[in-house]
């Protein structure tokens, strides 16, 4: 196998916009025209595999929107790819092994094949072994007869084993089943005849008579996990359970699956949950867009720790220069005690919902976090500050802000256009590009599509444009939706580092523990029946407003003493019950 390859990115190749960079540049093609880079049969650059070298990377330096990467595979790596989707296009090489009544949490950055390994488990996608012409004919379940996913593979193929999938894509779900019954997908489902349970324990009475168009991004989770928990399968696949989903119902979510006892593969971000729902852990390494590899599956504090080291002791593989490590605060400044912006009490009264906020008071340079479960009006609260709603009792001064709403839409034209409107003069500044466009990762998709971003893409994106704005107050909604762990980690960093040197301050909505506690110096913490009433009792320390949160969730929550990283105790372990009993349900 060549040790370098190359992945070029076709939705931003635009041979008819460049003067051919790849092509002019190539060594290959001054010793022989056409042997390196050329434009193939879909007008777009492409090179054969076998021809790849590092000095490929000077004509990829060179296309003006960095359509192409030149990538050294790992020494290691040996046996050819499980899938390929095309030539100079993504490959996963190893897939994660299914395991009985255990449930394997799968850990990773976006775009290194989370999903499309859980594909071709499920059987949703043939896995075509590197083979993406289909020339050799080649068969899965020969290609690993020597291993235990020969015989899965076997059986699936014989219908021996059943697998019950809950897909990533859930806001899809309203176009296949446009005009459906809530009820009635469940009840169609209900091989198990537990829908009635689930139903209760996620609290979803409300909805069963609604259309599933109708439903939020949360509703629509929670049908997908129950639509997949509900079957009478050996195995069962869920990705991103945890996403729209609120702190109570993920932590409810998590128990469900952990009560099932059955072959279970989660792929999730929220490093909270996936420690507190997995037996074992599965880390997947590689680069983005361009090839993914799963490792052995590990002890759940030691693979999370591993991932977050960046270093597999089994694999003997480092997959990132730098470690990731959560400190008390991810600067060491903090707020000053000059207020900026004060909301007054206020109560909104909507036809079948109430909701009433005390006042407050926030300072220069303070990022407040907004907890709490779903329908409590957390995100009513931003819409009264923004004018959006107008609050029947109360009315908050004019401020100037930025916000980022809880469902975002992929704006028109791209990304560079996009920020440059927000940002202005500020876009070209060194301190704008380092730590807007690269922290968060941004500055690699500029000439892309807004239409073609990923989710987690587009989050960022739209993180970045409302950092970008010259404003007193920002305020986001669930930032943290479909972005993985170590851009979540940035994404804390950069909000934080950006209220401090502005001086100015922001109020965050999300429903990431971890990450909610990272950000935050202080929280609002909304309490009430669910779709019913909400109240939010003033400001909280961090400390008194988590020590509520976790109490109404009964868990508890301690610091990984290697990593510093949140985890939530294991009901009824000695850690547990010290903090329980000291009435400590937050713990450092």
């Amino acid at each position: 196998m060549n040790k370098f390859t190359a992945i070029v990115d076709k939705d931003k190749c635009a041979p008819n916009k460049c003067q051919l960079e790849c092509i002019k540049f190539d060594p290959l093609n001054r010793v022989k025209d056409g042997e390196g880079f050329h434009i193939g049969q879909d007008k777009k650059a492409v090179i054969s595999e076998k021809v790849v070298t590092e000095m490929h990377k000077i004509p990829a330096k060179k296309c003006p929107f960095e359509a192409i990467k030149i990538i050294k595979l790992p020494s290691e790596l040996k046996q050819e790819p499980v899938h390929q989707y095309g030539q100079n296009e993504f490959r996963l090489f190893t897939l994660p092994v299914p395991k009985k009544e255990t449930v394997v949490g799968v850990i990773g950055r976006n775009g290194i094949g989370k999903t499309t390994a859980l594909a071709i488990l499920s059987g949703s996608l043939n896995a075509n072994l590197g083979d993406y012409n289909n020339e050799k004919n080649l068969d899965i379940v020969e290609i690993y007869s020597n291993s235990i996913l020969g015989g899965y593979f076997e059986k699936l193929r014989e219908h021996k084993i059943k697998v019950s999938y809950k897909p990533q894509r859930i806001e899809l779900l309203p176009e296949v089943y446009k005009g459906r019954k809530v009820k009635e997908l469940i009840e169609k489902s209900d091989e198990l005849r537990i829908s009635k349970e689930l139903i209760s324990k996620l609290d979803m009475k409300s909805i069963l008579d609604r259309n599933v168009e109708e439903l939020s991004g949360g509703e629509l989770q929670k049908l997908a996990i129950v639509a997949c928990l509900i079957k009478n399968a050996q195995v069962y696949y869920l990705d991103e359970p945890m996403s729209f989903l609120d702190i109570t119902t993920r932590i409810n979510v998590a128990r469900l699956i952990r009560e099932l006892k059955k072959s279970i593969i989660v792929v999730e971000h929220d490093l909270t949950s996936l420690d507190y729902i997995s037996d074992e852990v599965q880390i997947v390494y590689g680069e983005r867009g361009a090839y993914g590899i799963f490792s052995q599956s590990k002890g759940v504090r030691n693979g999370v720790n591993e991932y977050l080291d960046g270093y597999i002791k089994s694999d003997n593989v480092k997959f990132r220069d730098y470690a990731i490590r959560f400190n008390e605060s991810p600067v060491t400044k903090t707020k000053t005690d000059v207020m900026l912006f004060e909301f007054p009490e206020m109560e909104k009264k909507f036809e079948s919902f109430e909701l009433k906020v005390e006042s407050g008071k926030v300072n220069k340079g303070e990022v407040i976090g907004v907890v709490g479960a779903n329908g409590l009006g957390k995100s009513t609260f931003l819409k009264l500050i923004t004018g959006q709603e107008k609050a029947d009792k109360g009315k908050v001064d004019k401020v100037k802000f930025s916000y980022k709403p809880q469902y975002i839409k992929a704006e028109k034209g791209n990304v560079l256009d996009y920020l440059k409107e927000k940002a202005g003069n500020s876009f070209n500044s060194g301190w704008y590009k380092q730590n807007i466009l690269e922290k968060l990762g941004v500055g690699n998709i500029l000439m892309s599509e807004m239409k073609n971003l990923s989710g987690g893409e587009l989050q960022k994106v739209m993180v970045a444009g409302c950092l970008s704005e010259d404003v007193e107050l920002v305020l986001m909604d669930e930032p943290s939706a479909f972005v993985d762990v170590e851009d979540r980690l940035n994404m804390a960093e950069i909000i934080k580092d950006f209220i401090i040197r502005k001086e100015i301050c922001a109020i965050i909505v999300d429903h990431d523990i971890q990450f909610v506690d990272y950000l935050s110096d202080s929280l609002l913490v909304f309490e009430g029946k669910s779709g019913i009433n909400g109240r939010m009792e003033g400001i909280n320390e961090k400390r008194e407003g988590m020590n509520k949160v976790l109490k109404m969730l009964d868990i508890t929550y301690r610091v990984d003493k290697t990593t510093g990283r949140r985890r939530i105790n294991k009901p009824r372990s000695q850690l547990d019950q010290q903090q329980r009993k000291k009435g400590e349900f937050y713990y450092r």
